[in-house]
């Protein structure tokens, strides 16, 4: 990637629907070549979709917490395999340092956070687990 394809990948990041048009005018480059690198950016599974991104409005409701795990040695597999079957996780990265899984997860209330957070705590393996409940987001550059 050169400073054209970051360039549009960040002018994508602020807005997924700004045109080619823009794009090309913003970085001063002609619209085929803006066209020729979504193209590739694209195919190269860079950029994997455009999707929307949600503000604190459409988060209001949504009870988001940051939990981290700690496993047992060679049960990571069965651990990944029952959090990717629940729905209020949103995300799953292994990590580096005194936990070994961080999830991202949400829930309507806390009540079906609580739920979730005793269904994680109780999946075979998992050691000990750290809730962190999100209370507003100042910034959030993630897609």
């Amino acid at each position: 990637m050169d400073d054209l394809d970051l360039g549009i990948l960040a002018l994508l990041g602020a807005d997924a629907r700004i045109s080619v048009a823009v794009l090309s005018r913003k970085l001063k480059v002609a619209r085929s070549t803006i066209q020729a690198r979504l193209e590739r950016l694209e195919v190269s599974g860079i950029i994997a979709g455009y999707t929307v991104k949600l503000g604190e409005a459409g988060r209001q409701g949504r009870i988001r917490a940051t939990v981290l795990l700690a496993v047992e040695p060679r049960s990571q597999p069965n651990i990944l395999s029952r959090l990717k079957a629940l729905a209020a996780v949103e995300s799953i990265h292994t990590t580096t340092g005194r936990v070994d899984l961080l999830l991202q997860v949400a829930a309507q209330s806390t009540t079906a956070l609580d739920e979730v957070l005793d269904t994680i705590g109780a999946i075979t393996g998992v050691k000990t687990s750290e809730s962190l409940i999100h209370l507003s987001t100042k910034m959030d550059r993630a897609v």
